[in-house]
């Protein structure tokens, strides 16, 4: 599987977090690696994530950024890596 890192910049809403999973899961991608912290003074979040999948990361961003409150998705890295399920 090939990895590939993300950042997703969304507006803040108890459901968004719930959203971008099921969206990863859904389109056969699974997560390595996430972080997420809010923007001071804002009502933003910022989700860096890494995800593995033979898919291409670009079926799955296409698919975030259709996402209501989402603002922005980039994918920041793919790495050649290969990595074993």
């Amino acid at each position: 599987m090939m990895q590939h890192q993300l950042s997703i910049e969304a507006r803040f809403r108890p459901e968004i977090l719930e959203r971008i999973l099921r969206v990863i899961r859904h389109r056969g991608f699974q997560i390595c690696t996430m972080n997420m912290a809010t923007e001071t003074g804002s009502d933003n979040i910022n989700i860096e994530m890494i995800v593995a999948s033979l898919r291409p990361v670009e079926l799955l961003s296409t698919q975030l950024t259709k996402l209501m409150d989402v603002a922005s998705v980039q994918i920041q890295q793919q790495t050649t890596q290969q990595i074993s399920a």
